[in-house]
């Protein structure tokens, strides 16, 4: 007996909608690679419909007052508490994460972000009004771009929703946001939620593939395009963007290095690194999955960290006792175990290096270690549990091979010697550098990459900055 899928639809113009031409997609449960639901595979008439509601939507929405839009934006942040729970339950179908750490991991922070941008938007700065020539007032508007398409992606559907809309509504843009094809139930349930708090068109959901993200981004109407996702989609963004020269704000992979000198505090040092490493099944762009450690505490370390991983447990989403589920597709099993299957002759796999189960996605905490800087799992973003380590013997080296990758998006160092932190969080070609600790991230403090990791920041004011276009205005004082 077959059980009826549920059905998902796009949000646009304030109604939701199945795609216009009836295409749908199956969206699998990752705890057990079975079909729950159906979600539009949008085309261009869906696309059509959802930009020309986001452009009629914006004058009204851009001449509204900063305070309307902060109590909007605080509506939805209480909103979203009220509604935790489902938006939890949505989640967790998506993403197979667990249920207790996305209560408290993912709700609180997605809350307070929402109320830090509605704060922002009653807080734009700029140069003070004056005579910067004689008889002349110069003064500084800043004002909303216009729509925004942003393409959000499938590790923290959530969230990088709320990175994406927030600024983007308190700036006074409209927003056609585009959800994973894996990943589009929490999404479509956040547009119900905020669909229902500000004005029809100035929030809109569709639902489809990367051919829909496609479609979006080489849409005449909207002036930005964000995306969160891999460089190679980064890549086509840009190339694609550039054509009729849209705003791009690219946050895309991430390697990032986690160096510990011979000072590090060893058991706390390894405590923090494996739960950064294996939380949310490393499908984290700021993982810390690539170690390393001075040769003098190099195999006490790894085999601290090899106990730690066969001490953490994946499971299923009810299981209070897991750090992480499954990971998130075939697709993306497939290429985290294919990594560990190349490995070189001179790796050794410490811990882990299988899947787990017969049924989803799951992959068990793994640790490599005796790896070289140019091998594949060095280089390339693996975006699974799976932490390499590497043996340096001094500062140099600990410099060079850590910013010797494509990206540059966050990184940590860990030791007791102040001038030796110092050092490091200058010398490394990095975003964000964190010091004795790796990956907890607050609202006012901007994350974001160089290099082949992006730019354009998320979160604090600079985040918010990005949704802004600067004007000056110059009147004559003779008039």
């Amino acid at each position: 007996m077959s059980t009826e899928l549920r059905r998902l639809r796009n949000y646009i113009d304030g109604e939701f909608r199945d795609a216009a031409d009836g295409r749908a997609t199956e969206v699998i449960n990752p705890v057990t690679g079975e079909a729950y639901a159906t979600a539009p595979l949008s085309g261009q008439a869906d696309v059509d419909a959802a930009m020309a509601a986001a452009a009629a939507a914006f004058p009204a929405w851009r001449d509204t007052t900063p305070a309307e839009r902060q109590k909007a934006l605080l509506k939805i942040a209480d909103a979203f508490e009220e509604r935790a729970e489902e938006l939890i339950a949505a989640e967790v179908e998506n993403t197979g994460k667990p249920i207790g750490l996305t209560r408290s991991e993912e709700i609180p922070p997605m809350v307070d972000q929402i109320r830090f941008f509605a704060g922002a938007a009653r807080m734009l700065e700029g140069r003070s009004a004056g005579e910067y020539m004689e008889g002349l007032t110069s003064m500084v508007r800043r004002e909303p771009i216009g729509v925004c398409a942003q393409v959000a992606p499938w590790n923290y559907p959530m969230m990088m929703g709320v990175w994406k809309f927030a600024p983007a509504l308190a700036a006074g843009n409209t927003v056609v946001l585009k959800p994973s094809d894996t990943t589009p139930a929490s999404t479509t349930l956040m547009a119900d939620i905020i669909g229902s708090i500000v004005p029809k068109g100035v929030f809109n959901v569709v639902c489809g593939d990367r051919d829909t993200g496609r479609l979006m981004v080489e849409h005449h109407t909207p002036a930005m395009a964000s995306i969160t996702g891999s460089v190679r989609a980064g890549m086509q963004v840009a190339e694609s963007a550039s054509r009729d020269l849209k705003r791009v704000h690219l946050e895309l992979g991430g390697k990032a290095p986690v160096v510990v000198f011979e000072d590090t505090d060893i058991p706390k040092a390894v405590e923090d690194i494996s739960v950064a490493g294996f939380f949310n099944a490393g499908q984290d762009c700021t993982a810390a999955t690539r170690v390393l450690v001075h040769e003098a505490i190099h195999d006490e370390f790894v085999s601290a960290l090899a106990k730690a991983a066969a001490e953490t447990k994946t499971g299923q989403p009810d299981d209070e006792d897991v750090l992480y589920g499954p990971l998130n597709n075939a697709n993306q099993l497939k290429q985290v175990a294919g990594f560990v299957e190349r490995l070189p002759a001179h790796a050794k796999v410490e811990a882990g290096g299988h899947q787990v189960g017969e049924k989803g996605y799951f992959y068990a905490p793994t640790v490599v270690s005796g790896l070289r800087q140019d091998d594949e799992i060095v280089q390339k973003e693996v975006f699974g549990p799976v932490i390499t380590v590497q043996s340096f013997r001094d500062e140099d080296q600990a410099v060079e091979w850590a910013n010797g990758v494509e990206y540059a998006l966050a990184s940590s160092v860990w030791t007791k010697d102040h001038g030796r932190a110092m050092r490091m969080s200058k010398k490394l070609d990095f975003g964000c550098v964190w010091i004795n600790t790796h990956i907890p991230l607050v609202a006012e403090m901007p994350h974001g990459g160089f290099k082949k990791s992006g730019y354009g920041k998320d979160l604090s004011s600079y985040g918010f900055d990005d949704y802004t276009r600067v004007k000056h205005v110059m009147t004559s004082l003779d008039v």
